[in-house]
């Protein structure tokens, strides 16, 4: 990337994809420009196709903002493409489907967490409907604020549905919360990265969600305070990698990757297979509501189509991987529930 022709990344503190994104620009020395969505300094950005964040605009030939594109995942894979240097994607097409596997979970399951307690508890909702607002706009004041604060609480609010954050799910999102944490802990003491002496796109999506859980909404941040204390040590190190100097020789290899992310991957397969599964079933079938287990209990939302698509593009990475590679990644994800995301690859 040309430092005359710098980026602008279009997001908000409050947005894990957003907080995710900007931490990779800062690792892979990408030079860009932080605009707040909605703040004064949101001007002459181009139109996204979809209205959401964060935006990433590239620039044209002059330098000024030309291509707006969202989706943090598929950016993460362009910018490692353009640019190799300091990529995020692990070269070993084996490292990188496990890589992209747990990625996927943090963006597309550890996300129900965010939402589910950011806007369940009282003063979670307190804080963050008025800080978001702020966020924006730091001048409002009096009823303007609260009207303001009001007003994305509701909007938030009602979509937990969306999310699945519901009574009959509360126990099945709160439980897996503290397990990923326990489990992110332990895998901190043996390696500074979930992949190795490096980080890969999986850090940088378990970091987006934890700014929000570990660090701003008061009830989760409150459990990882009880039992994560490294996770929080490992959040400020993520936040900046700008100094960390990698090697490829960084990866995990390929003999210790199974043993090494079993941990993660069982948990993956505890409760995101089946979601991705019910929830691809629920869609083929045209039904209003998905209904299944998860962790030997009971899971309702409504059907969501993206996570459908993230299923097709998890399966076509899978579908891609030949030889060795395959043998790989089945030995990796045996017996840890995954297989069947897989079955008919």
């Amino acid at each position: 990337m040309d430092p005359a022709r710098p980026l602008c990344l279009v997001g908000g503190y409050g947005s894990p994809y957003s907080r995710k994104l900007r931490a990779v620009l800062r690792y892979r020395r990408l030079p860009f420009r932080w605009i707040v969505r909605g703040s004064k300094d949101d001007v002459g950005i181009p139109p996204a196709p979809v209205a959401l964040i964060p935006v990433l605009v590239f620039p044209g030939r002059d330098g000024a903002p030309a291509e707006a594109a969202i989706d943090s995942t598929p950016l993460v894979r362009r910018l490692d493409a353009e640019v190799p240097a300091r990529r995020v994607t692990p070269p070993d097409p084996a490292l990188a489907f496990l890589d992209a596997l747990v990625e996927d979970y943090a963006d597309e399951w550890l996300t129900k967490a965010m939402f589910h307690y950011r806007w369940s508890y009282a003063p979670d909702i307190e804080k963050a409907s008025y800080v978001l607002v702020l966020d924006r706009r730091q001048d409002l004041c009096g009823e303007a604020l609260d009207n303001a604060a009001r007003a994305i609480a509701a909007r938030q609010i009602a979509r937990l549905a969306v999310v699945g954050s519901n009574d009959t799910t509360r126990p099945v999102i709160e439980d897996s919360y503290r397990r990923l944490l326990a489990i992110l802990d332990a895998v901190l003491a043996a390696r500074a990265f979930v992949l190795g002496a490096r980080p890969g796109a999986a850090d940088f999506a378990l970091y987006g969600q934890l700014t929000q859980l570990a660090w701003f909404d008061p009830t989760p941040a409150r459990v990882a305070e009880e039992c994560a204390p490294r996770v929080l040590s490992w959040l400020s190190r993520m936040d900046d990698l700008a100094h960390l100097e990698p090697r490829d020789g960084d990866w995990l290899s390929r003999d210790a990757a199974g043993e090494a992310l079993r941990p993660l991957l069982e948990e993956v397969g505890r409760v995101y297979a089946p979601f991705l599964l019910a929830n691809a079933h629920a869609l083929e079938a045209g039904a209003a509501k998905l209904e299944c287990r998860i962790d030997g209990r009971a899971w309702v939302q409504k059907p969501f189509p993206y996570q459908a698509k993230c299923l097709r593009a998890l399966s076509s990475e899978y579908a891609r991987l030949l030889g060795p590679d395959r043998r790989l990644v089945d030995g990796a994800l045996l017996a840890t529930g995954c297989e069947p995301l897989f079955a008919d690859g």
